[in-house]
């Protein structure tokens, strides 16, 4: 089928008008989607610093104990003399 130089116009000139139809929805959707990643990004702040603020009372672990040489081997005789003491009993 053979066009004739107004009807490829008005058919090019269609296109075009779909086409930037088109864009223009795409562009909202882009504004849409931007302004809804900005509110999450504020809450996703809001909420880190919630974290942040109670993350030294809830943290859960306390500062290790030390112990020394001398009193690792107190215990180490205590228990020493229990198993004894329960052996002396079985046997």
């Amino acid at each position: 089928m053979l066009w004739s130089a107004a009807q490829f116009t008005v058919s090019l000139l269609s296109y075009a008008v779909r086409e930037s139809t088109k864009m223009v929805e795409m562009t909202g959707i882009v504004k849409l989607l931007t302004k809804e990643r900005n509110q999450v990004a504020r809450q996703l702040s809001g909420l880190n610093a919630a974290i942040a603020a109670f993350a030294g009372s809830y943290t859960g672990t306390k500062p290790t104990r030390k112990i020394s040489a001398a009193g690792r081997k107190r215990i180490a005789a205590a228990q020493r003399a229990r198993w004894a003491k329960i052996r002396a009993k079985k046997g």
